[in-house]
C-alpha cells in the first residue's frame, strides 16, 4: 500500500519508511471502468475505509432532478456506504462510476491495526480526508458563478491544481472528461457546457487535445485568491504557479 501511495509513505522518516512499507499491508481490489456499486455494502467493518491507489472515479448525487458531482483519484479516502442508509429530509440518489480503471486498498480492521504502529500515517490519512472536503467546498463555490464558461474555466484550473502537468504551450489536464461529466461538475446542462467550451476555445483559454485538455494563459484571478495552483512539470517535479 505505502509503496503505491508515495504521499502517505512520505509522512514517515526514511528510517521508519522501509519497515512500514513491508509491515503496513492491505488487500487491494481492481475496479474496471463503468458503474460501481461501492455504496451498497460496508467493505471495511470496524476499519478505516478505501484508499484510491490509482484511477479516476466520479461520485454523482441527485436531488429532485438536480445533480452535483466530485472527481476522486489517487490518494482519496472513501467510505461510499457511509450515510447511505440514514434517513434524510431530502430524497437523494447517489451513484458511482469508474472513469479510469482503478485500484483501491481496503483499509479493514486488520490494516488499521498495522497502521496504528505508525501514528504519522493516521495524521496523513486525516489530512487526506480534510483535503477532499476543502476541494469539494471550492468546487461548490465555482458552481455558483452565473456564466457557465467562467465555471468551466475555473474548474479546469481547479483540477490542474491536482492533476495538471506543465507542457509547451500551457498546462495539460490529462483527464478523460466528457461534456456530460463536466456538466455534472459545474451543475449545468450538457448543451450549455458544450456552448461554454466553444466560447473558451474561441478565447484561446481551453483546448481539447485528444483525450486531454490544454489550458492556456493564467488561472482566473479570483481562483488564485483561495489557493496556489500547483502543477508538476513533465518530469514529475512539482512546480508552483502564482
Amino acid at each position: 500500500m505505502l509503496a503505491e501511495d508515495v504521499d502517505l509513505a512520505d509522512a514517515l522518516s526514511p528510517a521508519r519508511r522501509s519497515q512500514a512499507i513491508e509491515h503496513c499491508l492491505a488487500p487491494a481490489i481492481a475496479l474496471p471502468r463503468g458503474r460501481w456499486e461501492g455504496q451498497r455494502t460496508d467493505m471495511t467493518p470496524d476499519g478505516i475505509g478505501l484508499l484510491v491507489l490509482r484511477g479516476l472515479l466520479i461520485r454523482r448525487v441527485s436531488i429532485e432532478g438536480r445533480f452535483g458531482a466530485e472527481l476522486l483519484g489517487q490518494g482519496d479516502l472513501l467510505r461510499p456506504w457511509q450515510g447511505e442508509g440514514a434517513q434524510s429530509t431530502l430524497s437523494r440518489i447517489t451513484g458511482w462510476r469508474v472513469l479510469e480503471q482503478a485500484r483501491i486498498a481496503v483499509l479493514d480492521k486488520y490494516a488499521a491495526v498495522r497502521l496504528a504502529r505508525y501514528p504519522e500515517l493516521t495524521g496523513r490519512l486525516v489530512a487526506k480526508a480534510l483535503e477532499r472536503s476543502r476541494s469539494l467546498a471550492a468546487a461548490t463555490a465555482i458552481a455558483q458563478h452565473t456564466r457557465v464558461e467562467v465555471r468551466l474555466h475555473m474548474l479546469f484550473w481547479h483540477l490542474a491544481d491536482r492533476w495538471g502537468r506543465v507542457r509547451p504551450g500551457g498546462v495539460v489536464v490529462p483527464l478523460r472528461l466528457t461534456h456530460a461529466i463536466l456538466a455534472d461538475l459545474v451543475s449545468a446542462r450538457r448543451p450549455t457546457v458544450s456552448n461554454g467550451l466553444s466560447e473558451l476555445a474561441r478565447q484561446g483559454l481551453v483546448e481539447r487535445v485528444g483525450r486531454e485538455w490544454l489550458l492556456h494563459g493564467d488561472p482566473p484571478g479570483e481562483l488564485l485568491e483561495f489557493q496556489s495552483i500547483r502543477v508538476a512539470t513533465s518530469d514529475e517535479q512539482p512546480t508552483e504557479r502564482r
